[in-house]
């Protein structure tokens, strides 16, 4: 059970957004850090489940959320992440640059995609990414090309009634 246990660890490593694309350059080899009311791993079923307050940090890379499910592929790599907020919002934060601002967002579920190195915000989501925010029922944002999508809804109709808002702030020229 330790060498399982200290595989998920590692292997947990690799879903973290920490590469040096997204972060700063020492994330992708900083250590993680993970604290969580509880941790239940099926290593058959290639599954982690950390619950309760559970706060995942590897360098500048933060997230925090109730509850956080691990999914590996049948390669043994990292596929999928999914944070779960609870009571409050899932939480991911990160620096891409030491001269940019972090990157954070926000959702009632926070999934990574790990092959895709693609994040969904679903309900309640928000981006920040310098003075720009995105909020909607529904933001995608991709790490490596900094895309972002926003819709009203998840399937892009609109069930909610509400509206997709962006704010765009100008960047400030030298004098």
């Amino acid at each position: 059970m330790r060498r399982e246990l200290g595989q998920l660890l590692m292997l947990t490593a690799l879903c973290v957004p920490g590469t040096p694309a997204f972060a700063l350059d020492g994330d992708a080899s900083a250590p993680i850090h993970i604290a969580a009311d509880q941790l239940e791993i099926d290593d058959s079923e290639g599954t982690a489940v950390y619950s309760g307050g559970v706060d995942m940090q590897q360098g500048s890379m933060q997230l925090n959320a109730a509850r956080v499910d691990i999914q590996r592929g049948n390669n043994g790599q990292v596929s999928v992440v999914t944070a779960k907020g609870g009571s409050r919002r899932a939480h991911l934060a990160q620096t891409p640059a030491p001269d940019q601002e972090q990157v954070e967002g926000w959702g009632d579920t926070v999934i990574y995609h790990a092959a895709e190195r693609r994040v969904e915000l679903v309900g309640n989501a928000e981006l920040h990414q310098g003075g720009d925010t995105f909020d909607g029922a529904y933001v995608e944002y991709y790490l490596d090309s900094r895309r972002v999508s926003a819709r009203s809804s998840r399937s892009g109709e609109d069930e909610s009634g509400g509206r997709v808002r962006m704010t765009l702030t100008p960047q400030q020229t030298q004098q």
